[in-house]
């Protein structure tokens, strides 16, 4: 635990509003030129797996389960940023063995629910770290159970910039502080809010694979699917950022997660992802939660995909502390 993560739509038009059939000069090859009737069109779906979209819904990933990567080099001696670039930073044997515990604490949080031929799909940044922690979380699984993995560039951790200075990095992180995490930039580096616009495209393209059911083949997608991302403490903290639409402030106040920590995101009474399924209440509050923030898991711990919580603290009335007076 932490100390305290649309589609294309198949239009066929065979007649106009007058009742005139449209000559097409081009048609796709899937479709031959007698392939007309909806029947027809139905049966050459299938030559487009991702089409299956338009029949049936893929069940949902049961969970989405957050991981920060193990002890790395970095993080037992800092001067190790000023000789080697920070995608080529490893693990330390402690973080290989982190690694591993962490994926046996997976293995064991899926098999408690008494569900047999789990499945799990890896997400990765690709910095040597996380790549190594994936590898280490991996020996807990047998290969039957591991669906598939992408590596990820947008969960690579946040650019602080070319070969580091160290005394210079510890000044910039001190300026930090007074000028805001979420805001302050490192010079030629990155800084928080540059990280969320590009983990607000990996999350669409993440809804985008749950949505389609793309972890595995069609007549193959199981309910008992688990979604892992391997990254960094600052990407992961900003993914749930942007996937509960929380505020700067209520950012700003998170810890990060320990090294080989983890987060686990699971689905609800309605369907929902919520942290309050798995963790405790106090587990979130040592991470940093507030009250609003817990309020909210409970409510997506009952809710259905679609539904907005409009008595959130981000939905708009907190914002306007007037009417309080």
């Amino acid at each position: 635990m932490a100390s305290s993560a649309n589609f294309a739509t198949l239009c066929v038009c065979q007649n106009s509003t007058t009742g005139h059939r449209h000559r097409h000069r081009h048609r796709h090859p899937a479709f031959s030129a007698h392939s007309t009737s909806t029947e027809d069109v139905a049966s050459k779906l299938d030559q487009f797996p991702e089409k299956s979209l338009l029949r049936h819904t893929p069940p949902r990933p049961r969970r989405i389960i957050l991981v920060r990567h193990g002890e790395s080099e970095g993080n037992v001696d800092e001067t190790v940023y000023t000789r080697v670039p920070d995608p080529r930073i490893g693990l330390t044997a402690n973080g290989f063995e982190q690694a591993f515990s962490c994926g046996c604490r997976i293995r064991d949080i899926v098999s408690d629910d008494g569900i047999q031929n789990s499945k799990f799909y890896f997400y990765v940044s690709p910095y040597c770290r996380t790549l190594e922690t994936l590898r280490g979380i991996g020996k807990a699984f047998e290969r039957s159970s591991i669906a598939g993995v992408r590596e990820e560039p947008r969960l690579r951790e946040q650019d602080f910039g070319n070969f580091q200075d160290r005394e210079k990095m510890r000044l910039e992180k001190e300026i930090r502080l007074r000028y805001g995490r979420f805001f302050y930039r490192f010079p030629n580096g990155e800084s928080a809010a540059d990280v969320y616009d590009r983990i607000t495209g990996f999350r669409e393209t993440l809804r985008a694979d749950i949505d389609i059911g793309r972890f595995q083949p069609p007549g193959q997608q199981s309910p008992n699917m688990n979604l892992v991302i391997v990254s960094h403490g600052l990407t992961l903290r900003v993914f749930l950022m942007r996937w509960y639409k929380w505020t700067v402030e209520q950012f700003e106040g998170l810890g990060n997660f320990d090294n080989g920590g983890m987060l686990v995101m699971q689905t609800g009474f309605g369907g929902r992802y919520s942290l309050l399924v798995h963790h405790t209440v106090e587990e979130l509050q040592k991470f940093g939660f507030t009250e609003a923030m817990i309020d909210d898991q409970m409510w997506q711990m009952r809710a259905k995909p679609g539904e907005l919580n409009y008595d959130s603290s981000t939905a708009g009335p907190s914002f306007f502390t007037h009417f309080d007076k």
